[in-house]
Formats: C-alpha cells, structure tokens, sequence
C-alpha cells in the first residue's frame, strides 16, 4: 500500500465514527489479509503492512491498540555495519471471539487463538492461547475466558439498564446511591 492510499484510508476510518463501520470500511477495502464477520475495530492506526494482519469473527478492537508487523533494527545495524540489513516482518493473526483492550501493542509473529481477552495496556507477543485472558507487559494468562463471560452476565443481571444503553441519569443514580443508600 503506497504511502498516500494509507493516508485516504487514515483519513476516512478518522470520519468513520463506528467501530462496526471501521470494521466493514477494511473489510471491503481488502486493507487487511482478512476480517472476519461482526468485527469492531476502533483504532485508526494499523501500521505500515495491513495486509500481514488476519481477523477472525467477533474480534473487538478498543481504542488505542497498535500492531506492529515490522522491526526496524535492521536499519540500526546497517549503519553501524555498513551494510544493507532486510527489514524484519511478521504477521499478526487473531482467531474468533477476541477482544483487544485499549492502547495495547500487538507485535509481529503474534497468534492469539480463539476466546481470548486482551486486557489494556499489554504488550502481546507469541501464541496466546484459547480460552485465556491475559494482561501486562510482556502479556502472561491472568485468568480464563469463561469466568469472565460470567461476570459479565452477573453484572447485566444487577444493574437496572440493558446493553450499552447510554442513560447517564439512571447510571449516575445507580452508582452513587449503591454506596449511600
């Protein structure tokens, strides 16, 4: 993808104001190597070789998340050697039912298998296997996938509003008088 093409696609996931619609622009665009069905991608960034990236269905990617396909050593060592060093490259394949949370960084030569949550702020590298949530810097399983889907269905059956329902009064009530009343 040349230099000015990246920047029209910049541009336009900028305008896109939905995941869901940022998800289906790269989708038809064919900027990655493939995404899969119900994807949500919020990030505008997504490094300088798209096509090496690989999404399965139901990938969720929050705000802030980088993937980087590229080490750039090579150019470091070059000049240090007088030599002209290959560019490393690798891809970045996620399976189905993955979310990614905010400002994590994806390197190159990464596998996240199916059922995995990523939480904010890791540094993923490596296999990361199914069934896992994993957390930190380098990232390491911090729990598994199934008990936090349960507590996601016991939050949705104690608070009074549905979905991502954006009710500010009736979430403010709720918050501040769950501890006063």
């Amino acid at each position: 993808m040349d230099k000015y093409k990246r920047i029209y696609h910049y541009i336009k996931l900028l305008l896109l104001r939905d995941g869901y619609k940022r998800a289906e622009y790269i989708k038809k665009k064919k900027i990655f190597y493939k995404i899969g069905r119900h994807c949500y991608f919020w990030p505008v960034r997504f490094g300088t070789e798209p096509w090496l990236i690989a999404m399965g269905d139901n990938v969720h990617v929050a705000t802030g998340v980088s993937f980087v396909n590229h080490d750039i050593t090579s150019f470091m060592f070059g000049w240090q050697d007088h030599k002209e060093y290959t560019v490393r490259v690798g891809s970045i394949e996620i399976g189905n039912n993955v979310f990614i949370g905010c400002n994590s960084t994806i390197l190159y030569d990464t596998v996240i298998e199916d059922n995995v949550i990523i939480a904010a702020g890791s540094l993923v590298t490596g296999n990361i296997p199914g069934g896992s949530v994993v957390g930190g810097v380098p990232a390491k399983v911090i729990g598994d996938y199934d008990s936090y889907r349960e507590k996601i269905v016991n939050y949705t059956d104690c608070v009074p509003w549905s979905g991502d329902e954006k009710n500010q009064r009736l979430q403010e009530e709720w918050f501040w008088n769950k501890y006063r009343g």
